[in-house]
C-alpha cells in the first residue's frame, strides 16, 4: 500500500550500497518444482504475481536489507504470495529490484508486485521512497506488459495472482470527487485481468481491495476510516460490475479480502491475535520512518509481535496475518477445483 513516504538517510544508503557490492543484491528466478514430491497443495504450479506492497516479495530489498528489512511486513517474514507459491511447490522471487542507478533491474523472478503501485497510474506520480530510489513505481498494467514482453504468454501450469487497488483508494482523496477515480481504476483492473486471460492464463486469482478504512491508518484518520471504507466498497462494486460486463467472472477465482479482513478484525482474539487494528507490531520509535519495509525483529514492540499483532505498520499485515490470508486463498482455490 501507499501512504508511507520513506526518507532514508544518506548514511543508510551508503550501507546499502556496500551491502549490494558485497552480496550482489536480491535476485533469482521463480522455479518450477522437479515433481519429485507432491507439495501441500497437491499440484505443482508456477506462481506469477502482480500488485502492490501487499504482494511485493523484495523489490526494494537491496536497500531495505541494510537495516534488516526487505518486504512490507514484519521482516524476515514472508508475504502471502510467497506462502501460496510454496504451497504449490514453487518459490516466488522479485521480477525487478532496485539498483545503483535508482532504477529497476530485471532479475528473472515472477514476483512483479511492487510497493507503491497503482492499477494504471503512470510512474513518477508519487513520492514513494523518492529520496533514495527515485520515482520508479511500476503500475500493474505495466507489470503485466513487462511479463508479456519477457515471456510471451501465460500457460496452464501457472497460477496468476492479482491484488491491486489499495493505493488507488488511498490516493483518491475525499468523496464524492474520489468515487470516479476509484471506479476508473477498478474498471481498468478488470481490463488488465482480461488481458491476462486472453494471453493464455487459465488459473487466475483476483483479490478485491480490503477494507482500507479498518487499517490503523484508517481508524486514526479524522473520520475514523469512513471515507476509505466507502472508497474500498466503491472500488469492489465497480470491479465486480466490470468483470461481469467483460464476461470474466467465469475465468477468474475471486477472493473477497474485504469481508475476510473485516470479519478477522472483529474476531481477532479467536484467530490467535492479541492486538487487532489498534496498534502496530513495528515500534515507530525504533523502526526507520515507521514503515514495515524497514521493520526487523530488533524493532518489534515485543519479541513475538509478528505473531500477536495483526498489522506491522499502519497499513501492512504482519507475518501471521499474511500466513492466515494465504491459507484462506489456498482454500478458495481448492474450492474452485484446483488442487487441495
Amino acid at each position: 500500500m501507499q501512504g508511507i513516504h520513506v526518507k532514508v538517510c544518506a548514511a543508510m544508503l551508503a550501507v546499502a550500497v556496500s551491502l549490494l557490492a558485497a552480496c550482489g543484491g536480491d535476485g533469482g528466478g521463480a522455479s518450477n518444482d522437479s515433481g519429485v514430491a507432491t507439495p501441500p497443495g497437491g499440484i505443482h504450479l508456477q506462481v506469477v504475481s502482480f500488485g502492490d506492497s501487499l504482494s511485493d516479495v523484495g523489490t526494494y530489498a537491496p536497500i531495505a536489507s541494510a537495516v534488516g528489512g526487505g518486504r512490507f511486513t514484519t521482516n524476515p517474514g514472508q508475504v502471502w504470495a510467497q506462502d501460496v507459491a510454496q504451497y504449490y511447490g514453487d518459490t516466488l522471487n522479485a521480477a525487478f529490484t532496485i539498483d545503483f542507478t535508482h532504477g529497476l533491474t530485471a532479475q528473472g523472478g515472477l514476483g512483479y508486485a511492487e510497493g507503491g503501485a497503482t492499477v494504471a497510474t503512470p510512474a513518477n506520480q508519487n513520492d514513494f521512497l523518492t529520496d533514495v530510489i527515485g520515482n520508479i513505481e511500476m503500475p500493474v498494467s505495466q507489470q503485466v506488459s513487462s511479463y508479456l514482453a519477457a515471456h510471451g504468454n501465460f500457460n496452464a501450469n501457472q497460477l496468476v495472482l492479482v491484488w491491486a487497488g489499495s493505493n488507488d483508494v488511498l490516493r483518491a482523496g475525499a468523496l464524492p470527487a474520489a468515487a470516479q477515480t476509484v471506479q476508473t481504476a477498478a474498471t481498468t483492473l478488470a481490463q488488465v485481468v482480461g488481458q491476462i486471460v486472453q494471453n493464455g492464463a487459465t488459473h487466475v486469482v483476483l483479490i478485491n481491495v480490503p477494507n482500507v478504512g479498518l487499517s490503523p491508518k484508517g481508524i486514526a484518520s479524522s473520520d475514523g476510516g469512513a471515507n476509505l471504507t466507502q472508497l474500498s466498497q466503491i472500488f469492489n462494486d465497480r470491479l465486480n460490475a466490470a468483470l461481469q460486463a467483460n464476461m470474466l467472472q467465469g475465468s477468474v477465482i475471486q477472493i473477497d479480502s474485504y469481508t475476510w479482513v473485516t470479519q478477522l478484525i472483529a474476531n481477532f482474539q479467536a484467530n490467535g491475535f492479541a492486538v487487532s487494528n489498534t496498534s502496530v507490531a513495528c515500534d515507530p520509535a525504533k523502526t526507520p520512518h515507521a514503515t514495515a519495509l524497514l521493520c526487523s525483529p530488533g524493532t518489534y514492540v515485543t519479541a513475538n509481535a509478528d505473531q500477536t499483532y495483526m498489522f506491522a505498520d499502519t497499513l501492512h499485515p504482519t507475518t501471521r496475518l499474511h500466513a492466515l490470508f494465504a491459507r484462506f486463498v489456498e482454500q478458495q482455490i481448492a474450492r474452485s477445483g484446483l488442487g487441495h
